[in-house]
């Protein structure tokens, strides 16, 4: 199934295409014959079909699978702003470049162990991390700007979605100066990732197979995945084609229409809203590139989460 462009993110300057991973060569600058065509480099280019195949195979019915099953990973924000946001530009400023405050002591972790549980009751047992440590997840700046101030913070809970659907989780509630709900920060922190059962593809050109930027959103009904699609100045844009199998959905990123002709140093994450004949259900979210689960991040931002 091939999926359709949605909408453009903002663009990362100063990193060309033809870097996305030090895995990719490009396909910006590839020959093209004389109708115009492009010219794929059929030696370094698996087919998109045969490779998603290939990393369904390793993963259905694997131990790595079953680990995956087993554990807890955020497929959401593992930080959340306070009912409503911040009341204005500046507030959401400081917390995207992680300028806080601290005006208050920070209570430890008043037991060893918290509970990540699911709506269907199945739960798993998590390490807790102290409101220190979280805090310091947050205050990862100390540049001049606006700031926000914590006054205290106590052990509460949150809801995210995660790789086994919503889950109520531990998390520490942060009282922030001049709100009257709480900045959330989950508690507990992510499972160990399992050692995946197929290596990522060697040199390829970005109009055979590129890596996805990351997952968006899971539709409610589970019947479509958004992602982040990367391309540059030399193509027509990005499209992801998916592979469904009982155990996994395999999503195959790649760059359409390359054309010969001089790059910019620039990239575009693009969104796309890949169309499913199922649910998603407790199937393992693929991505062909790297053979590994695609994580949960806001590109060009880093999700802090288990990506």
């Amino acid at each position: 199934m091939h999926a359709n462009t949605a909408r453009t993110v903002r663009p990362l300057l100063g990193v060309a295409l033809c870097a996305v991973t030090a895995m990719v060569t490009a396909g910006c600058g590839e020959k093209a014959d004389d109708s115009g065509a492009q010219i794929r480099n059929t030696q370094s280019a698996p087919q998109p079909g045969h490779r998603a195949r290939q990393v369904a195979d390793a993963w259905d019915g694997s131990k790595a699978a079953q680990q995956w099953h087993q554990g807890y990973y955020p497929m959401g924000e593992v930080v959340q702003s306070p009912k409503g946001g911040f009341h204005n530009e500046a507030d959401s400023r400081a917390y995207g470049t992680g300028n806080f405050d601290l005006r208050a002591s920070l209570p430890s972790a008043p037991h060893k162990d918290g509970r990540v549980t699911w709506e269907r009751g199945a739960s798993v047992t998590r390490q807790l991390i102290g409101a220190q440590e979280a805090f310091k997840a947050l205050d990862r700046d100390s540049s001049p700007g606006p700031r926000l101030t914590v006054r205290g913070a106590k052990l509460g809970e949150m809801t995210l979605m995660t790789s086994r659907g919503p889950a109520t989780i531990p998390a520490w509630l942060f009282t922030l100066e001049g709100y009257d709900t709480p900045l959330k920060r989950a508690a507990v922190e992510p499972s160990k990732l399992p050692e995946q059962p197929i290596k990522p593809v060697g040199q390829v050109a970005t109009d055979a197979l590129a890596p996805l930027g990351g997952l968006i959103k899971i539709a409610g009904s589970g019947r479509s995945v958004t992602v982040i699609a990367t391309h540059g100045s030399c193509d027509n844009g990005p499209a992801v084609d998916v592979l469904e199998t009982s155990g996994s959905v395999v999503l195959s990123a790649y760059t359409a229409g390359s054309k010969d002709g001089d790059c910019t140093s620039e990239m575009h994450g693009q969104e796309l809203t890949v169309k499913l004949h199922r649910p998603v259900g407790s199937r393992v979210l693929l991505d062909a590139f790297t053979g590994r689960p695609v994580p949960y991040n806001r590109w060009p931002k880093t999700s802090q989460s288990w990506s």
